[in-house]
C-alpha cells in the first residue's frame, strides 16, 4: 500500500489531470495486468508442483499408489497453509465474491488477493479433483477491488473494477477474452451500462496479452474444431441436452449433499481431512484421469482416443465389450461429481470450472457412443459431442448459458458448431433452472438473501443495511411506570408518538402509542390509577435483527400497513425502531443512485 503522502498527492494531480472516466480508463488496464500475471502464477506454479509429483515421483518409481497418496498429501499442506499462514478461512472463491457484491459493496479483503494463489496449487497440484478458474477469478476480483479500496474510489467503480479484475483473470487462464466479459455480466449481475463495458473489454484483453506474453499463445483445450454441423444429427443434440441436463441437476444436488454432510457430521477440520482425502484417494487410485484438473484427459477425449483414458490396469481383465467401455465413462462422470465435492468438502481449496467441463466432455462423448452402438449408420463425432457435452453441462451447473457457449467456441475454434451449441446450452439451462433454482455458487447465498441480481428492486434491498436505517431516539418506557410517569418522563420529553415498554432486561414487551393515552393524558387523578400493562399493545410485527432480510423487513410494512415497526436483537433485547418513511427515503435514494450513476 502507498503511504498516505504519496497517495494524497497523486489523489490530488488525478483530480487536477484526469477525468473519471479516463482515470477507469487506466485503471482497468493497470488492474488487468494484474489480474493477469495472478493467474499466469497461479497457473505456472500448479503445472511446477503437478510436474515435480507425476514425473519426479511417479515417473522414477513408477508406482501408481502414489496417487492415492498425493491427493492426502495435498489437502492436508493446503489445511496447513491455511492456519499457520493466512489464518483465516478461505472458502469457495466465486461464492466469496458475490457475497463482497451484495453484501459488502464490493469490498473484499486485502489477503484474497494471495489466499488462493498458495493454497489452490497446492490442493490441485497434488491431484486435488477441482480446477483453478475459481481461484483465480477470486484473486483478480480482489485485486480490481483492492486498487479501488486503495485509491478511495466509490462503490460503483470499485464494483467496476472488480468485475475488470474478474475478466481479465478469466481471460488469462483460459485465453477466452469475450467469455471473461461475459461472466462477468452474466455469472456477478453486475449493473452496467453499455459504456461501462469499454473497460471489462479493455482489461479483459490485457490480461490475454499477458498470458500470450509469459505463455505463449497455445489453448488449454489443445483442439480445433474443423467438423461441419450437419441438420440431420440436430434431434441427437436435443438428446444430448437432456442427458447433460439431468447431469448437471445430479451433479448440483451431489454437491450440496455432500457438502452439507461434511458441514453436519464431520465438524472436526481433522475428521473431515481423514475421511475426504481418504475417500478421494480410494478414487483416484480406481480411476487415474480423475486426478487434477483433468485437461489432459478432455484434450485425449477430443482426439476421440477414449480407450486410453478407459485404459487403466483393472479395467483390462473386463471383457471387451462396447457397452463396457460406456459403462466405464458413465461411471467416471458420476466419480468426478463426488470427486469433486470431497475435494472441497475435506478442505481443498479450488473451482468448479475444469470439473465442469470434464463431465461435460465425458458426458458428450459416453452419450455419442451409446447412439452409435444402437445405431451405427448414425455415425456421430465424439469430438463433436464431447464439445458440445462441455456446453451442456456448463450451462446447466452455472446456469450461465452464454458463458457455456462462447468458452467452447473462444478455446476451440468451434463456430461451425454454434448452433447445436445454442440449442444445447438453452435447453440445458433451461431444464435446470426449473428443477434446481440455484446453482453450485449461488445456493448458501440465496437462502441468506445474499444473491446478486438484475432485479433492480432486490438489487436495492440487497444494498440496504438495516443498521443505517435503525432510529434509536424513542424514549423507552419500563413495565412498571404508571400514567404518570409516562406523561413526564416520556410524552414530555419526546417528539415521537410510540414508545417501547421494556423490562429490566431490557426485554421488549410491547409499545404505547400516544392516540392510546391522549383521552387520559390530562386526568391526573387517573395518573397513579393506570399503568403501562393496561395502556400496551403488542407491535403488529417485530423487526428481528441479524435473521429479518430487507425484502421481509419491506413485506412486513406492506402487510401490516404500520409506519413504525420495533426491532429486536438476541433474546428479544430492544434495539430500536424502522419507520416507513425513513426506509422509503433511503430506497429512493438508492434507486436514484443505481439508475443515474454511470462513469461514461
Amino acid at each position: 500500500m502507498w503511504s498516505g503522502e504519496a497517495l494524497r498527492r497523486f489523489t490530488i494531480w488525478r483530480y487536477r489531470h484526469l477525468s473519471l472516466r479516463q482515470f477507469v480508463l487506466i485503471s482497468s488496464i493497470v488492474v488487468g495486468i494484474l489480474a493477469g500475471l495472478s493467474s499466469v502464477i497461479l497457473k505456472n506454479f500448479t503445472h511446477y508442483i503437478q510436474y515435480f509429483v507425476e514425473n519426479t515421483l511417479v515417473g522414477r518409481f513408477g508406482f501408481n499408489g502414489f496417487y492415492f497418496a498425493f491427493p492426502i498429501i495435498g489437502i492436508s499442506l493446503t489445511l496447513l497453509i491455511i492456519r499457520y499462514v493466512v489464518r483465516r478461512q478461505i472458502g469457495h472463491g466465486i461464492p466469496n465474491v458475490l457475497y463482497a457484491i451484495s453484501r459488502k459493496k464490493s469490498i473484499i479483503k486485502f489477503r484474497s488477493m494471495y489466499a488462493s494463489l498458495i493454497t489452490s496449487p497446492v490442493t490441485v497440484g497434488f491431484g486435488g479433483s477441482a480446477g483453478l478458474e475459481g481461484p483465480a477469478v477470486s484473486t483478480g476480483a480482489a485485486i480490481g477491488s483492492n486498487f479501488s479500496r486503495m485509491l478511495h474510489l466509490d462503490s460503483k467503480t470499485r464494483s467496476l473494477l472488480l468485475g475488470c479484475g474478474t475478466a481479465a483473470a478469466l481471460s488469462a487462464i483460459f485465453k477466452v477474452p469475450v467469455t471473461g466479459l461475459i461472466f462477468v455480466i452474466e455469472v456477478f449481475s453486475l449493473d452496467l451500462t453499455i459504456a461501462s463495458l469499454i473497460p471489462l473489454m479493455l482489461s479483459s484483453a490485457t490480461g490475454l496479452l499477458v498470458s500470450y506474453f509469459f505463455m505463449g499463445q497455445s489453448l488449454t483445450l489443445d483442439f480445433r474444431s474443423d467438423a461441419v454441423f450437419q441438420l440431420q444429427n440436430i434431434f441427437y443434440y436435443i438428446l444430448l441436452a437432456l442427458f447433460t441436463a439431468v447431469a448437471s441437476i445430479h451433479f448440483t444436488r451431489i454437491y450440496s449433499r455432500v457438502g452439507h454432510f461434511f458441514e453436519q457430521n464431520l465438524r472436526n477440520t481433522y475428521a473431515r481431512l481423514v475421511v475426504g482425502a481418504l475417500g478421494l484417494g480410494c478414487m483416484i487410485y480406481l480411476m487415474p484421469p480423475l486426478y487434477g484438473e483433468g485437461y489432459s484427459t478432455i484434450n485425449t477425449l477430443l482426439a476421440e482416443n477414449y480407450r486410453s483414458v478407459i485404459g487403466f490396469e483393472w479395467a483390462e481383465n473386463l471383457p471387451d465389450s462396447p457397452w463396457i467401455g460406456v459403462g466405464l465413462l458413465v461411471a467416471m462422470l458420476y466419480l468426478k461429481m463426488l470427486a469433486t465435492t470431497v475435494t472441497f468438502g475435506a478442505g481443498g481449496i479450488g473451482g468448479t470450472f475444469a470439473p465442469t467441463l470434464f463431465m461435460g466432455s465425458v458426458a458428450g462423448l459416453a452419450f455419442a457412443r451409446i447412439v452409435n452402438i444402437i445405431r451405427p449408420a448414425a455415425e456421430l463425432s465424439l469430438s463433436n459431442f464431447a464439445l458440445v457435452g462441455m456446453t451442456g453441462l456448463m450451462a446447466g451447473v452455472m446456469q450461465a448459458p452464454l458463458t457455456a457457449v462462447f468458452l467452447i467456441v473462444e478455446t476451440t475454434g468451434g463456430y461451425a458448431l454454434i448452433a447445436p451449441l445454442m440449442v444445447v446450452s438453452a435447453i440445458s439451462f433451461v431444464i435446470t433452472k426449473y428443477n434446481t433454482k440455484f446453482n453450485v455458487y449461488t445456493e448458501e447465498l440465496a437462502k441468506k438473501g445474499d444473491l446478486p441480481t438484475h432485479d433492480k428492486d432486490k438489487a436495492i434491498l440487497g444494498d440496504m443495511e438495516l443498521e443505517r436505517i435503525i432510529e434509536r431516539n424513542f424514549v423507552q418506557i419500563p413495565i412498571e411506570a404508571t400514567l404518570g410517569e409516562v406523561v413526564h418522563n416520556a410524552v414530555a420529553k419526546s417528539c415521537r408518538n410510540i414508545f417501547p415498554v421494556v423490562s429490566k432486561h431490557n426485554h421488549l414487551i410491547g409499545v404505547v402509542l400516544l392516540d392510546d393515552i391522549r383521552p387520559v393524558m390530562f386526568e391526573r387523578d387517573m395518573y397513579e390509577k393506570l399503568n403501562v400493562a393496561e395502556m400496551m399493545q403488542q407491535p403488529p410485527a417485530v423487526i428481528v435483527q441479524g435473521e429479518d432480510s430487507m425484502a421481509s423487513i419491506m413485506k412486513k410494512f406492506q402487510d401490516t400497513g404500520a409506519w413504525n415497526l420495533p426491532v429486536v436483537g438476541y433474546h428479544n433485547r430492544y434495539v430500536g425502531f424502522v419507520s416507513k418513511s425513513k426506509l422509503l427515503s433511503v430506497y429512493r435514494r438508492k434507486m436514484i443512485e443505481l439508475s443515474s450513476g454511470t462513469l461514461f
